[in-house]
């Protein structure tokens, strides 16, 4: 799964419409991409994509992902494309949000999710990989193809509960540093190592449930 998301991202890029960009002093829709600069509050309506493959991004408002949205920020292969988002990060009932390589400020929430098809890449996906996260993460409800909670560091507890991917190595949850606690739930299939190749997570507080040791 995760070699084809680079090849997919390319694609669906490949079918976007040139940068748009807005003020900082304005809240900006995307429903294509985004041009390098600052900005305030960013919403990917619903139904939208949102895929950024430059940078650096300012987000000082937050970003807001719609229902059945995706929102993509950078990959695994594009370590020097980089954000800084205040004001956190929320979603309901999202496809895709996709984020690497960024600083976030004001925690994630990401509530629900599409199902496991639809989108552009005919697939959904949720990723949050290499990012530093200062707040509380809460992902909850997530439905869809595959997910994955990689190489982060968090500021704040994590609560990753009631998940359900159709892949089996999904629930990637590896090689993150969590200055809190840990809390896993209800999710199917359980929090795991994958085909990663990742090692174990840091937890400075407790870890319970399907995350307990992990």
């Amino acid at each position: 799964m995760r070699r084809t998301v680079l090849a997919l991202v390319v694609g669906a890029l490949a079918s976007l419409a040139l940068s748009v960009s807005s003020s900082a002093a304005t809240a900006t829709t995307c429903t294509n991409t985004l041009a390098p600069g600052t900005y305030g509050a960013v919403t990917v309506p619903a139904g939208a994509t949102c895929i950024i493959m430059e940078g650096p991004l300012t987000i000082r408002g937050g970003l807001y992902v719609g229902e059945g949205a995706t929102f993509v920020f950078s990959s695994e292969e594009t370590p020097d494309v980089t954000a800084t988002i205040s004001g956190g990060v929320r979603s309901v009932n999202a496809a895709s949000v996709q984020i690497h390589f960024s600083t976030i400020n004001g925690g994630v929430d990401l509530q629900g999710g599409a199902g496991p098809f639809g989108g552009p890449f005919e697939v959904t996906w949720n990723t949050l990989e290499d990012d530093q996260i200062n707040g509380s993460v809460n992902v909850n409800g997530y439905t869809g193809f595959w997910q994955g909670f990689i190489r982060n560091s968090v500021n704040g507890s994590v609560s990753f509960n009631n998940n359900t991917v159709l892949d089996t190595d999904g629930n990637e949850f590896v090689t993150n540093s969590i200055h809190g606690s840990l809390s896993c739930w209800g999710n199917s299939p359980a929090p795991q190592v994958g085909d990663s190749g990742g090692d174990d997570n840091v937890v400075t507080g407790a870890t319970t449930g399907q995350c307990a040791g992990f």
